[in-house]
Order: C-alpha cells, then structure tokens, then sequence
C-alpha cells in the first residue's frame, strides 16, 4: 500500500507540474503570434513601467533560453529571454511586466520579496538535501527510517514555505504589470488586456503546482512521524 501511494504521489505530482509547463508554453506560443496596438517590445515596455513607477538603476537585458525571464535582485537586472526582449507581442509585454513588477517590488521593499530573497539559501541547501538523502539512506543504510524521514519532511517543509511565500509574490507582480500596461496605454484595454491576463495567469499555475508538489511530500513524510508508523519499519 505505501509503495502504491509513493508511485500516485509521483505520477500525480509530476503530471500536475507537466501540465502547468504545458499550458503556460500553449499560452504563450498563442499571444506570442498576437501584436500590440502600440508596438513596444518587452524590453521597451518593461522600461516604460519602471520609469511610470520612478524605479531607477535597473538594467534589461536578453538572454538565450525561451521563458527564462527573471529579475535578479542582487545585481539589480531585468533579465528577458530574446523572443520577449524583442518580440512586440502580447506574450512579450505581458512577462516583461510581470518581470519589471518584481523590480518595483524591490524598490518597494515589498515584504514578501524580502522574505524569499533571504530564504534562498535555505531552500537550496533543502533542494539537495531532498535530492540526495534519499540514494545515500538507500546505498548506505547508515540513516534509519525515523531520522530519515524527520530530515525529509523538514527539508520539503522549507521547499514548501518558499513556494508559499512565492505565491504571493508572483501574484503581486502580476497585479502590478497588469495595472502598469493599462496606466501606461501599451496595451488596449479590448482584446489585448485579456491576453495579458491569460499569459500572466498560466504563468501563474507553474506556481500553483510547485507548491502544491512540496506540500504532498511535506505531508508525505510528516504524517508517518505524527502517527508512529515510521517508528513500527
């Protein structure tokens, strides 16, 4: 019976984070082919939004890789893959927002974005722990099942409170690009601004399902602790 809900947790977890990638690739595939009024390009338009905001000293650059967009907080870049730095596209706009959105955050210290700058570390030392504790306890046995099981659980539990405090900040960022075009009059508010909320909300779902993903096996290795079965093996 374990073995059978440890393959359903897998299969529904990795299915669910498949079809989020999915849909966010379909999304923007579509309303990459679908042109704005006033033809800015991401890059453009990301700058327009940040100097609407008087936020200053923040570099755009491209990069090779499709949806690897992101804003480094330490350097102080707004980082656009090369389709969307230069694409003049609904799709394009839209992930530049969203991407000047997280710098307006910074320059705002907005709590949330505090929070999960200072918890990188953390979750990447926890990333490798959930990565690799389970081969070494498997090749070695030197690891029993209730301390392995306590190590796993508190290594997702901070993978699964990063996601959370995530969520918040995607969802902000995206408030704030969305409300940033219409300000701005770079996207019209008849079509257009449906395309944007489309894009940004599959967007939206890869993060949905990261944390939903982190919670299950949070809980999948807690609950055998709460209830003494891991001490029963």
């Amino acid at each position: 019976m374990t073995t059978l809900f440890a393959i359903l947790l897998f299969v529904g977890t990795m299915g669910l984070s498949l079809w989020a990638s999915f849909r966010v690739k379909r999304v923007f595939r579509k309303y990459s082919e679908v042109g704005t009024v006033s033809g800015l390009t991401g890059a453009e338009a990301a700058a327009r939004v940040l100097a609407a905001e008087g936020v200053t000293g923040v570099s755009i650059e491209a990069q090779d890789g499709l949806l690897s967009d992101h804003y480094d907080p330490m350097h102080r870049r707004l980082v656009l893959c090369q389709e969307n730095f230069h694409g003049q596209s609904v799709a394009a706009v839209a992930v530049a927002a969203h991407e000047a959105g997280h710098a307006i955050q910074h320059a705002r210290a907005y709590a949330p974005l505090q929070w999960r700058m200072a918890a990188v570390g953390a979750t990447t030392f926890a990333s490798q722990i959930v990565m690799w504790l389970p081969l070494i306890g498997m090749f070695t046995g030197f690891i029993g099942t209730w301390t392995g099981l306590m190590i796993m659980a508190v290594g997702w539990g901070v993978i699964m409170l990063f996601n959370l405090v995530t969520l918040p900040v995607e969802f902000d960022a995206s408030r704030r690009a969305k409300l940033a075009l219409a300000e701005a009059g770079i996207i019209s508010p008849i079509g257009e601004s449906s395309g944007v909320d489309r894009v940004l909300n599959a967007a939206a779902l890869t993060y949905v399902a990261a944390f939903i993903t982190s919670a299950a096996y949070f809980l999948w290795h807690l609950i055998p602790l709460l209830t003494g079965r891991s001490q029963q093996e």
